[in-house]
């Protein structure tokens, strides 16, 4: 995964800027806590401000982009380089699915947070929005690698799960960032910096039909009705485990 990131995260400053609306939600589920460890923290987006923050990152080019001047450690979320119970919370921000080991990382994530676990993910479960419906072989392949969300549960023990809405004009260009500007699907930059088209080849037929369609108002037709919206749940969610939810380690999925 070090090797990916090493390649698709050349692009990451300009089209991955963190979105302040994601960021509050992120923070707001932290809570007070002081100390955070941040997995498979890339370039430090969502990291809470005013926080003693440990980044824990296997790429080296993520690395170099940092934009927060907290320390960073080049490891893996399987085997976190720290004692147990070392920080209050433990955050992993769309990051869960690229794991070789989604069980091994997720008991790391609760061994060394005191209290609190806060995970965003995106739910194969969910329905998604309309660019599946041009490259198919994308979701199909988020769906494969995504954790469910019970699945999630019976690592970790009880959770709390709650919709992160994804703002129209959303500043941090991961997949579901452009549901409302389609036409940003078409630019190889944007594509470069969103893991799902950097490990699966989409066939140029969808994004020539997705240029026509836009094109020709056959999009427009389809799918205009969202253009009146200003957020979309497009399927991500925020995962809580520790205090009130009860966290604890279960038996492996």
């Amino acid at each position: 995964m070090a090797a990916l990131y090493d390649s698709i995260g050349q692009h990451y400053r300009h089209y991955r800027r963190p979105d302040p609306r994601i960021r509050d939600a992120i923070v707001r589920s932290l809570g007070d806590a002081l100390t955070v460890v941040n997995v498979g923290a890339g370039t430090g987006s969502y990291e809470p401000p005013d926080t003693a923050v440990i980044a824990v990152e296997p790429s080296i080019v993520m690395i170099q982009q940092r934009v927060h001047v907290a320390p960073a450690v080049q490891a893996t979320a399987t085997a976190l380089p720290f004692r147990d119970a070392a920080f209050d919370a433990a955050m992993a921000i769309l990051t869960i699915h690229h794991w070789p080991g989604l069980e091994q990382g997720l008991l790391e994530l609760r061994r060394v947070a005191r209290r609190r676990v806060v995970i965003v993910t995106w739910d194969p479960g969910s329905p998604g929005f309309w660019l599946s419906d041009y490259f198919p072989g994308a979701s199909a392949a988020d769906r494969e690698i995504f954790p469910t969300l019970p699945e999630v549960s019976r690592v970790l023990g009880d959770i709390t799960v709650s919709k992160l809405m994804v703002p129209h004009d959303c500043s941090d260009g991961f997949l579901g960032a452009y549901w409302r500007r389609p036409e940003a699907y078409l630019s190889d930059g944007v594509r470069s910096a969103i893991s799902t088209f950097a490990k699966f080849k989409e066939p140029s037929e969808g994004l020539e039909r997705l240029r026509q369609d836009l094109q020709t108002g056959e999009w427009q037709r389809r799918y205009g009705a969202i253009l009146g919206l200003t957020e979309l749940d497009a399927g991500y969610r925020v995962i809580i485990c520790g205090e009130g939810s009860h966290c604890r380690a279960r038996d492996g999925i």
